[in-house]
C-alpha cells in the first residue's frame, strides 16, 4: 500500500508511543529519503514535552503535540527559521500559569516559530468589572496538549502528514476541537498548516484563531524588509504611528524599546490567496506565507526590537481579527459564530526562498500592489484598534 500511517497517541485508546523512528529503512518510492522521529524531552521545563521531528529530505520541522501542535523551529538548507526567546523552551504547559493575574502568563511558554493564539480568545487580556482576569493573554490553545497524534506518509505522493486533536473544553464553558495537520512533500522547502476548528456543543458557539508566525535573526535583522500587499494599514496605537514610514524596514537592536503593531487589510489573488514575505537584509533569503483571505481576513504586523538577548523577534499573523481584547472584537464582529456541530477551515502555508524565489515572490505582491492604491492612516482606526 501507498499510505502507511503510525498511531503515537490516542487517550481514548489508551495508546502512547515514547518513542518512534520512521525512516529510509520503512519507507520507499517518492518517501524514501524521507524521516519521522517522535521522542519525548526531559530537564528543566521541556520535562514531559512531546515533539515530532518531520525531514522530507531538505526541510525540517520539530512539531510539539504537547504545546497544542505548534511548530518550534524549521530548518531548511542552512537556513534556521525561528528565533532566539529568552524561554528556552518548549516549556510543558504544567508550567504556565496562563491564570496569573496580569493576565500575560502566555509569555512564559513562548518560544515557537508558529504557535496559534485562541480559540475561544486570541488577543489582549481581558478583565471583569471586579478586575478578575476573563480571558488570558492570546488563550488557552498553545498550552493544551494534543489527546490524538497520527503521523501517515504517502510513499507513492511523497507527502508526510502529522494530524493532532486538542480539545479547548470545559463545562458551561466553550467546547471546541482543533483538528490539526502539518504537511509536506519530499524535497519540497515548504509546508502546510491546515486546520480545523470544531464546535462540539449542542448550542452556538464562538471562536477566534491567529497564527502567530515568529522570525529573528538570520531573516529578520536590521535591514531586513516585509512586503505585503496592502489595501488598507493602521497602526496599532501612538507608539506604531510615529514610525508609520518605517513599518515595512527594520532597524537595529533598541534596549528598551516598546514593541510596535501594525493592521492591515491585504489584497488577494483571483483564487483568494494572500502571498506575504519576509526578505533577508540582502534579499537572498526569505519566507513567503500564504493564506485565504476569506477565513484570515486580518493580518498583524509585529516588531519586538529588543537586543537578541531579550528577544528581536517579528512576527507575521494572519488571523479570524485583530488581537484586541475579545469584548473589543464581538462589538466589531469579528468574532466567529459557530451553529451547533459547526466547523471552520483555515490554511497557512510556509515556504522558504532563495535568491530567484525571493524576487519571484516579491514581484507577484508588487503586481497585486500594482492593481490597488493602499490606504495608511497616521493614527490609529478606532474600529480596528482597542488602544
Amino acid at each position: 500500500m501507498a499510505l502507511k500511517t503510525w498511531t503515537f497517541t490516542d487517550v481514548e485508546k489508551e495508546i502512547f508511543v515514547e518513542q518512534a523512528d520512521i525512516g529510509p529503512r520503512v519507507l520507499t518510492g517518492a518517501a524514501g529519503a524521507c524521516r519521522a522521529t517522535k521522542r519525548t524531552l526531559h530537564g528543566g521545563l521541556r520535562e514531559g514535552v512531546e515533539i515530532v521531528e518531520l525531514d522530507n529530505g531538505r526541510l525540517r520541522l520539530v512539531v510539539l503535540p504537547t504545546r497544542g501542535m505548534g511548530i518550534w523551529r524549521v530548518d531548511c538548507n542552512r537556513l534556521r527559521l525561528g528565533w532566539s526567546s529568552p524561554v528556552r523552551g518548549p516549556v510543558h504547559p504544567a508550567f504556565v500559569n496562563l491564570w496569573e493575574p496580569g493576565g500575560i502568563g502566555w509569555l512564559s511558554g513562548f518560544d515557537e516559530l508558529l504557535v496559534r493564539c485562541g480559540l475561544a480568545s486570541n488577543g489582549a487580556p481581558e478583565f471583569r468589572p471586579d478586575g478578575a482576569l476573563r480571558y488570558p493573554l492570546h488563550g488557552k490553545i498553545a498550552n493544551t496538549p494534543a489527546h490524538k497524534v497520527e503521523l501517515s506518509i504517502d510513499e507513492e505522493q511523497g507527502e508526510i502528514r502529522l494530524t493532532g486533536v486538542v480539545d479547548e473544553a470545559r463545562l458551561f464553558g466553550a467546547k471546541l476541537r482543533l483538528v490539526s495537520t502539518i504537511a509536506m512533500r519530499a524535497g519540497e522547502p515548504a509546508f502546510a498548516v491546515r486546520d480545523e476548528v470544531i464546535n462540539l456543543s449542542a448550542e452556538p458557539g464562538e471562536m477566534e484563531l491567529l497564527y502567530h508566525i515568529n522570525f529573528g535573526p538570520p531573516l529578520a535583522a536590521p535591514g531586513a524588509e516585509v512586503f505585503l500587499p496592502v489595501k488598507r494599514l493602521a497602526p496599532r496605537d501612538a507608539i506604531a504611528a510615529a514610525e508609520i514610514d518605517r513599518w515595512r524596514s527594520y532597524g537595529p537592536e533598541s534596549p528598551g524599546a516598546p514593541e510596535v503593531c501594525y493592521f492591515f487589510d491585504l489584497v488577494a489573488d483571483a483564487s483568494g490567496c494572500v502571498p506575504t514575505l519576509l526578505q533577508s537584509a540582502d534579499g537572498k533569503q526569505g519566507v513567503c506565507i500564504k493564506f485565504i483571505k476569506h477565513t484570515l481576513p486580518c493580518f498583524t504586523l509585529w516588531k519586538n526590537r529588543h537586543a537578541i538577548a531579550d528577544g528581536y523577534v517579528t512576527g507575521l499573523e494572519p488571523a479570524t481579527n485583530f488581537p484586541n481584547r475579545r469584548s473589543f472584537e464581538k462589538e466589531h464582529h469579528r468574532v466567529v459564530q459557530l451553529s451547533p456541530g459547526e466547523s471552520r477551515r483555515f490554511e497557512v502555508r510556509i515556504e522558504v526562498c532563495e535568491d530567484a524565489a525571493v524576487a519571484a515572490v516579491r514581484e507577484t505582491i508588487q503586481h497585486l500592489q500594482a492593481g490597488v492604491q493602499p490606504e495608511i492612516l497616521s493614527s490609529p482606526d478606532p474600529n480596528w484598534s482597542a488602544e
